[in-house]
């Protein structure tokens, strides 16, 4: 027979999201199973992009990188492939 999992079902990812937040993924190691995941770069990044901010603006764009877990110029990056593509025309 096959135990109930404990990790609930999720309307949405905010849901979820909310859920990993306030529970640690090691408690549920017997329901999880081991990945091999592969990143694949669309593009190559072989431009660079040299941006003068002001020093406020570089550490609350280090602190929040840091909260995420990425390194300053991927969350750069990111926001900017965001902007750019909320701007489509």
């Amino acid at each position: 027979m096959k135990k109930k999992s404990r990790i609930p079902k999720f309307k949405n990812y905010t849901d979820e999201a909310k859920f990993w937040d306030t529970h640690n993924v090691t408690d549920f190691e017997d329901e999880t199973k081991e990945v091999d995941i592969v990143f694949e770069l669309d593009k190559p990044r072989d431009e660079t992009l040299i941006l003068r901010v002001q020093k406020e603006i570089k550490d609350r764009l280090e602190k929040v990188a840091r909260n995420k877990g990425l390194n300053v110029s991927t969350l750069a990056r990111m926001w900017l492939m965001e902007k750019l593509q909320l701007t489509k025309s």
